[in-house]
Formats: C-alpha cells, sequence, structure tokens
C-alpha cells in the first residue's frame, strides 16, 4: 500500500486528490494539510511513502517543507512530488535542488497523477526528457556548476559515467539500454550503484549532478 500525504492549501484541490487516490487498491491518504509547516510535521507523525506537495501554501511554502522533509533522516523513506498551477523552470529547478523526485502541474491527467506516484515511490524521478533539459540548462549556468572532472565522477567505472550521462539526458532505464545495447535489469543495476557510490538519494539527484559536474551540458547528446 502506497501512503500519500497531500499538502495544498486549496481544499477542493485537496479533496479531488483524495477522491481520486482514495479509489486506488494500492494506494491511501494517511493525512492532508494547507501549509507547509503543518506538512512537515504530518510527515514526521506519519512516515508516508509519498508527499503530493503544492508550491504556494501559508506558513512555509511547499519548497521548504520538501527541503526539510528531505534532510530528515527520519524520513528517509519519504518521497515527495512537488504540484503547481505554474510549470515555472525556476520552481522546477528548485524543487529538484530540494530533493522533490517529481514534478507536476495540477491540470495533469488523472492517469498521469497515478503514475506519477506509482514511479516514484518505485524510486524512479519523474522527470521526462524535455522537462529534465530546461531545468539542467538552467542549473548548468549558475555559478555553482563544477568543473567536467567533478572529483565524485572518480568514484564510478567508465560504463557507470556513460549510464549517468544518459540519466542526465533524461533517458529512462529502458531507453538507456536500448543505447548502450543492454538490458533494462542492468541498466538499473548501474544506476543503483552509481547512487550508491556518489551517495544520491535518488534519480533526480543523479540529474543534477551529471549537470553540476560537467559530465552533460545543455545542448549535448551522445
Amino acid at each position: 500500500m502506497i501512503r500519500i500525504l497531500l499538502a495544498d492549501d486549496q481544499t477542493l484541490i485537496r479533496a479531488g486528490f483524495r477522491a481520486l487516490l482514495s479509489a486506488e487498491p494500492d494506494m491511501a491518504v494517511v493525512a492532508e494539510c494547507g501549509t507547509g509547516r503543518d506538512a512537515v510535521q504530518l510527515a514526521r507523525l506519519e512516515h508516508p511513502d509519498v508527499a503530493l506537495m503544492d508550491i504556494r501554501m501559508p506558513d512555509g511554502d511547499g519548497l521548504e517543507a520538501t527541503r526539510q522533509i528531505m534532510a530528515a533522516k527520519d524520513l528517509a523513506g519519504t518521497r515527495v512530488i512537488i504540484l503547481t498551477t505554474f510549470e515555472l523552470d525556476e520552481y522546477i529547478a528548485e524543487a529538484v535542488r530540494a530533493g522533490a523526485a517529481g514534478f507536476l502541474v495540477k491540470d495533469t491527467e488523472p492517469e498521469e497523477l497515478l503514475r506519477a506516484v506509482r514511479v516514484v515511490h518505485d524510486g524512479d524521478a519523474l522527470l521526462s526528457p524535455s522537462v529534465t533539459r530546461r531545468i539542467m540548462a538552467q542549473l548548468a549556468m549558475q555559478p555553482t556548476a563544477a568543473a567536467p572532472s567533478d572529483v565524485r565522477l572518480e568514484q564510478i567505472t567508465e560504463r557507470e559515467r556513460e549510464v549517468l550521462q544518459l540519466v542526465g539526458e533524461g533517458l529512462n532505464n529502458a531507453e538507456i539500454a536500448q543505447r548502450l545495447f543492454i538490458t533494462p535489469l542492468t541498466a538499473k543495476t548501474h544506476v543503483s550503484r552509481i547512487m550508491t557510490k556518489l551517495l544520491v538519494r535518488d534519480r533526480a539527484q543523479l540529474v543534477v549532478l551529471a549537470y553540476e559536474s560537467g559530465l552533460v551540458r545543455p545542448g549535448w547528446s551522445s
């Protein structure tokens, strides 16, 4: 059962999401709230698997709540999907930096929302190639971007560097497998090993690292 926290300051929107999610046999809404502060408190109390987090909320916005949840050692099993009305690049980039594993606009089709919850719960990141390139192009142009010789990359093999580059381009495991002529399971194993070696929490953070290290840059395609 996927345990879900809903955080949105609009009661009607929460009600709609709750009805949609609760109708699924593998999902349960365990808590809901309308402020960032309450989102953090309820996450600590309920330890949800997935938190659907609005950005614009009173008493601490969704980005700050996400940062706090991601930083909490006792919430290592909680993953966050950011929900917002506006698909603004700065919000997406900040959401990824905050540790969010997914980003959706509120007019997303119901089927896509349900798929997103399952994808993120299974440990993947909900970042399409088009969104990934927009986000990471912005991140890569920021002064914190490191050189391509980033020492973090010295910890992984040449094959793992290839996999990380493709992750940075927004490819999923099946697409990576096709590109490198390996099985999807092998691709998944490579991604898991990379995350372990680089002490990265999830795939979204791998994408950030790929760009910040200089392994992938805007406009590049292997």
